[in-house]
Parts: C-alpha cells; sequence; structure tokens
C-alpha cells in the first residue's frame, strides 16, 4: 500500500490549499447549508452553473467540478448518507463517499485531498462512527495520494481524527481491526 500521510486540521475548508476539497453536497448538487453552502458561496457563481450540468448525484457517490474561485483546483462533491439509526446502509453508503472521492484524485492524478467530516452535521451520522470510516477507508485505498487533510469545524470533532490518527499510528495492524 502506498504511503498517506494524513493530518487534521482544525478551520475553513475553502481556504485550504490542496489539489481538490471534498464538498458535503446533497443529492441535487445545487447548494445547501453548512459546508455545501460555505463552497458555493466562496467558489462563486460558475460553481452553481457547473453543477446544474451534472444532473445530481445519488447517495454514496462522488461527482467533479472545477474550483473556480478557490485555491482548489477541484471541488468533489460527495452526497453522504443521512442518519437513520445505522440499518439502512450509511456505513457502506459514506465509505462509498471517500473511495468516489478518492478514486476521483486518482483519476485526476491529483496529490493531495480536503475532506470535511462527511454526514455528521444536518445528517446527524454519529462524528465518531464517521470519523472511523473516513480514516479506515482512506488507509485502506492504496494509491499514491501525498496528503490527505481531515478539515474540522469544530474542536470536538478534530479531537476525534487525532485520536483516530495516533492510535493508528501506535499499532496499525490492531487499528485496522478495530475500525
Amino acid at each position: 500500500m502506498s504511503f498517506m500521510n494524513m493530518t487534521v486540521v482544525r478551520g475553513d475548508i475553502t481556504t485550504r490549499a490542496v489539489d481538490a476539497i471534498v464538498n458535503a453536497a446533497n443529492a441535487s448538487l445545487l447548494g445547501g447549508g453548512g459546508v455545501d453552502g460555505a463552497i458555493h458561496r466562496a467558489a462563486g457563481p460558475e460553481l452553481l452553473r457547473a453543477c446544474r450540468l451534472l444532473h445530481g448525484c445519488p447517495t454514496g457517490s462522488a461527482k467533479a467540478t472545477p474550483g473556480f474561485r478557490l485555491a482548489a483546483r477541484w471541488i468533489f462533491h460527495a452526497v453522504g448518507p443521512v442518519w437513520s439509526g445505522g440499518t439502512r446502509g450509511e456505513a457502506e453508503k459514506l465509505a462509498g463517499c471517500y473511495r468516489a472521492c478518492l478514486e476521483l484524485a486518482h483519476q485526476h492524478g491529483l496529490r493531495s485531498i480536503a475532506f470535511p467530516a462527511l454526514s455528521t452535521g444536518i445528517y446527524k451520522y454519529p462524528r465518531r462512527q464517521a470519523a472511523e470510516i473516513a480514516v479506515r477507508t482512506c488507509r485502506t485505498f492504496g494509491h499514491s495520494l501525498e496528503r490527505i487533510e481531515f478539515v474540522c469545524f469544530d474542536e470536538e470533532t478534530a479531537a476525534i481524527y487525532r485520536s483516530l490518527l495516533a492510535r493508528s499510528l501506535l499499532a496499525p495492524e490492531r487499528e485496522q481491526a478495530a475500525l
């Protein structure tokens, strides 16, 4: 498996100087609140025009647009699942979002990507469970991204990611089994 440098950043994903940022989008891809609204505002009106041409995106998948006015060259719009108690395939759909974004990065020959805590805002996915899926999926994908950032809006979420990454550095084999 290729080496991947995963880091935790607390702040605004729209300011990250990476090849691609991931948008926590809704299925229409036409903007919304939270991370989605912030990305649409920062990227400018060209983003909405580009998203209209994509005709939506199914849950558990992702589609790409240029970054327009952002520092990032690309925006990957991932549609995460709404939490319904964990019995409706939410984990598989959330992992699918991360895999789809990592595959888009690979297809475009990118070296760095920044993820928000997908589905943990208005979609109510439990933060620790979502972070475990994010870290596990990014660790096991296995291609040559040089940098993966988990960009967290609040300190509590950032602490969860830091804890998971620290555990995986101390005991990678045991951590893989635990995640």
